[in-house]
């Protein structure tokens, strides 16, 4: 899940879930869950890294339209770090994803890139855990209710339908250059 959560497919709070409900459930496998989440999400990163840099700006700039490549390019400037471990912790609609394949397309440096991103979410997971051991029985009980379900299947459904669009898009995207 986490080398699918931090690549170019939709599963926004996928990682985050997963944990939360992992945890809840089986409060000793607290740590191996994290390192699970971290190693798929910098592996997931690591994939992006080598797809932005091959493709770069002009590629990245393809896939994120004109504008928003530039905004994001003028944000990140010289701040690329910074800009990492914000996309890492911050919930979405952050343009994780984006931060990732612009400061790569940029030149950032790949080791001090996974580091950052490895880190930070080891930092997200770890918190999401701790939440997750105090409030378990609280979130299980929610996971437990009809409502809950309905959502959890429309969300699936939401991942499923973007996950498509995003593939879609780099493909023809790819054909095209």
């Amino acid at each position: 899940m986490g080398v699918l959560d931090s690549s170019f497919l939709f599963l926004p709070f996928g990682n985050d879930l997963l944990i939360v409900a992992l945890v809840a459930r089986h409060h000793e496998g607290y740590l191996l869950y994290v390192l699970s989440a971290v190693c798929g999400s910098t592996c997931g990163t690591f994939l992006l890294n080598l797809v932005a840099r091959k493709a770069g700006e002009a590629g990245v700039q393809k896939v994120a339209g004109k504008s928003r490549f530039e905004y994001l390019k003028r944000k990140i400037g010289e701040k690329g770090g910074r800009a990492i471990v914000i996309g890492c912790l911050a919930p979405p609609p952050f343009p994780f994803t984006m931060v990732v394949a612009t400061t790569s397309a940029l030149g950032y440096p790949r080791k001090k890139l996974l580091a950052l991103v490895a880190v930070s979410r080891a930092a997200r997971f770890l918190i999401l855990g701790y939440l997750a051991i105090r409030f378990g029985r609280q979130i299980l009980n929610i996971s437990k209710s009809q409502p809950f379900r309905w959502t959890m299947i429309a969300f699936v459904v939401l991942c499923v339908v973007g996950s498509a669009l995003s593939i879609a898009k780099w493909v023809r995207r790819s054909k095209k250059k």
